[in-house]
């Protein structure tokens, strides 16, 4: 799975640990789920997508091989 996060976060000019604080996770977590070493779980996804107003599946995108 690849995803737009750290896009997303440059567009509301916000760093790792803003979006950490934001959705209630680490700034770790934010950095492994921006170099696709994390997937995160549903909820956190929903999260993303309501801070971001974008729908899931313009943050998150399946690749062929998953």
């Amino acid at each position: 799975m690849t995803n737009n996060l750290k896009v997303e976060r440059a567009r509301h000019n916000m760093t790792q640990a803003d979006l950490a604080v934001a959705i209630g996770v680490s700034r770790q977590s934010i950095n492994a789920m921006e170099k696709n070493k994390y997937v995160p779980s549903t909820v956190l996804a929903l999260k993303l997508a309501r801070l971001f107003k974008k729908p899931v599946e313009e943050l998150f995108q399946l690749e062929s091989t998953d």
